[in-house]
């Protein structure tokens, strides 16, 4: 058995310890049985080896982030002093709600983006603390997970994903931190999702151009526009609704808080002129409530359900316009790391989703050559 790595702890020792490929215990050379455990995830947990009747037990003292290390040697000299449990119990295990509200907050819930927090806090309040947030992190069962998972998922198979990947991250976290020895959701699998395939064609393009005509000219033009820059630029809803004049430059979109981060989208001869349209108040919004100018306007575009019911577009959802902008760039002949560039893709991965949507024009093409060329042989 390899020796005990030791070594005088101090809170800046204990904040340069690094994860290594497997989980390892530095022990305090100072009060003995002391150690902080690191684990290949790179939380750290103090832990306390306690002998009791001839037999030593392992002890758990909470995540080094919510203690110091002086505040820890203090415990276990009073351990020591006291070591009978019923006077001096193991540190409790949080409920999943306290451990939220503290520790995973701090660590993770303050660094999401605005847009971020709102949908965080409708997975959170929504499904996953009315289910499991009374109960302690250690009492929650693979088997309740999984029963969880499944009974949402027949519902909301999508949204049941985006709660499974939030669950699992605050219970690795606890693991982390070391309330807990394994992730209860391990071994879940998410929901297979239908390939994307619905984008507009040309033919639907020129219906839609129509109906955002006829809407204009009733005076729906805020809206329409709104939909026309969704489809000359590929940007997301969120990207147009909220974006800011000081954000427009004379070729370029330079969003600030994207949903990858900022990023700069160029504009078309198009898309330019849908802008220069609009009308310039003293709102620092393009497209301003018109309730109050100060802020952005509403995220429902309620224009676009009769939009595509009068084009005949029923079954194409409003972010089908960015998948649309993506295919037919595709089809064009661009190239899929340009794509990937243009709508923002922190993973060009995400864009080869679009590259088998240029096969039409590809068969298109070879019935073209056949035909010419089976003229010439008179089959």
């Amino acid at each position: 058995m390899p020796a005990r790595e030791r070594m005088r702890l101090t809170d800046a020792a204990v904040a340069r310890l690094r994860p290594r490929r497997k989980e390892y215990t530095i022990w305090d050379s100072e009060v003995s049985g002391l150690g902080v455990r690191v684990r290949p995830s790179g939380g750290k947990s103090y832990i306390l080896l306690q002998s009791s009747g001839g037999h030593s037990k392992r002890i758990s003292l909470g995540p080094v982030m919510t203690r110091t290390v002086s505040e820890v040697r203090r415990e276990c000299h009073a351990r020591r002093a006291e070591p009978d449990e019923a006077v001096l119990p193991a540190r409790a295990v949080p409920s999943l709600e306290a451990f939220v509200a503290r520790e995973w907050r701090e660590a993770y819930f303050e660094r999401y983006k605005p847009s971020s927090k709102k949908t965080a806090r409708h997975l959170l309040h929504g499904r996953i603390l009315p289910a499991f947030g009374s109960k302690p992190l250690d009492r929650i069962t693979p088997a309740q997970a999984r029963r969880w998972f499944d009974a949402f998922s027949r519902t909301a198979p999508g949204n049941a994903n985006n709660a499974l990947k939030m669950f699992r991250q605050i219970m690795n976290f606890a693991v982390s931190c070391g309330h807990i020895e394994t992730d209860p959701t391990r071994g879940i699998r998410r929901n297979r999702r239908t390939p994307l395939t619905r984008f507009l064609s040309r033919e639907e393009i020129d219906r839609l151009h129509l109906v955002l005509d006829r809407r204009t000219a009733k005076g729906e033009k805020q809206q329409a526009d709104i939909i026309r820059l969704l489809l000359l630029t590929g940007c997301r809803k969120g990207e147009i609704i909220r974006l800011r004049w000081e954000e427009v430059g004379n070729d370029t979109l330079m969003l600030a808080d994207a949903k990858t981060g900022p990023r700069t989208v160029p504009l078309n001869s198009q898309a330019r002129r849908v802008l220069d349209r609009q009308p310039r108040t003293r709102s620092p919004f393009v497209f301003p409530s018109p309730r109050d100018p100060s802020r952005p306007r509403g995220g429902d575009i309620a224009l676009w359900y009769r939009v595509r019911l009068e084009a005949g577009i029923e079954d194409c959802r409003l972010h089908d316009l960015r998948h649309t902008h993506a295919s037919h760039a595709v089809m064009s002949g661009v190239p899929i790391p340009v794509v990937s560039r243009l709508l923002g893709h922190a993973d060009v991965g995400m864009t080869l989703r679009y590259a088998h949507l240029g096969d039409r024009d590809i068969k298109a093409a070879a019935e073209r050559v056949g035909q010419t060329i089976g003229k010439l042989l008179g089959i």
